[in-house]
């Protein structure tokens, strides 16, 4: 049995023995929400290391992982538990044709119903092996899914129409990450504790990549801190996170570099930049790797301002307010 350490601090050490540095917020909201048996929502970009947590905290407890990734559509029989009707139908026949027992009745035996991810998390939290239940990316499911949870997370059970309620026998720890792209409703906030995942300091996020990547050099790191400083201070549709700054360095090393030119920044820039308006706009920005200060993207010639009255501009070559040259 691994118990849950004393104190937030202790926690705080604890999953930093296990690769997650997570700073004094973190492990505090982390370790009330275990001790209060409540669960913890984690909001904020895409790959600041909500996910990662729910991982750590597992293997601090020594429970079971579970994971539920959320989508679009998804409903009981994916995230709570479905009847195992070939099954149920060859029971029902060979019932009947042995003329015994109740067969309507036999069918709704718990042999027959498959557990998914949440049920599978209520049956397997033990005191001595707390499971740890990761619902990964709440907002892109559906307002109906957010209900199904709502008696999960406030009594830490499943009715099961057909064949009652199943409780678990201690609450696991139930872990939740948004990225915002939709609003979450109070009545599933409401029995949450919060947490906002933030991009780190420069110097947390140092630490981050020596404890991911150790064999990097160190003048590579320290270029590759900079270089994603200077992208994340683009307008970009999709901010590199930390997730993205420790792929790029890992790529480098297997490359056998050990300082960031930009020749090799252009050559792997798709490790840390994943959309190709972003492209774009990182390659009208400047260098990446050193260099001047990334530079505004140039306006279209139509948004500039209109030629002086001295030197008008010929009538044939002029274009017209608004227009696309």
């Amino acid at each position: 049995m691994t118990a849950l350490p004393s104190s937030p601090a202790a926690l705080q050490q604890a999953l930093g023995a296990h690769g997650y540095l997570a700073d004094d917020g973190l492990a505090t909201s982390a370790w009330l929400a275990c001790s209060l048996d409540r669960p913890l929502l984690c909001e904020g970009p895409p790959g600041v290391g909500k996910t990662a947590l729910a991982g750590a905290l597992a293997e601090v407890l020594g429970g079971d992982h579970i994971r539920l990734q959320c989508y679009e559509g998804i409903d009981a029989g994916q995230a709570l538990h479905e009847w195992d009707f070939p099954r149920q139908l060859l029971h029902l026949r060979a019932v009947e044709a042995d003329g015994r027992g109740d067969a309507e009745s036999d069918v709704y035996q718990r042999r027959f119903l498959l557990a998914r991810p949440i049920l599978q998390a209520l049956e397997r939290s033990t005191p001595d092996r707390r499971a740890v239940l990761l619902i990964d990316e709440i907002d892109r499911a559906d307002d109906e899914f957010e209900a199904l949870l709502l008696e999960v997370l406030s009594e830490w059970a499943v009715t099961v129409p057909e064949f009652g309620r199943i409780a678990a026998e201690i609450p696991p720890v139930v872990i939740l990450t948004s990225n915002r792209t939709r609003d979450l409703h109070d009545a599933l906030t409401r029995r949450c504790l919060y947490h906002w995942f933030s991009l780190p300091d420069a110097d947390r996020e140092r630490s981050i990549l020596l404890r991911h990547v150790p064999e990097a050099a160190e003048a590579l790191t320290e270029s590759v801190l900079a270089a994603v400083a200077r992208l994340r201070g683009l307008d970009l549709v999709k901010t590199p996170g930390i997730a993205e700054s420790i792929d790029w360095l890992r790529a480098l090393v297997r490359l056998g570099v050990d300082e960031l030119d930009e020749a090799t920044a252009q050559l792997t820039l798709g490790t840390v930049i994943k959309e190709h308006d972003d492209l774009a706009v990182v390659a009208e920005s400047g260098p990446v790797a050193g260099g001047a200060p990334p530079t505004p993207p140039r306006k279209p010639d139509s948004l500039r301002s209109p030629a002086s009255p001295r030197t008008p501009a010929s009538p044939r070559n002029s274009a017209t307010p608004g227009s696309r040259l």
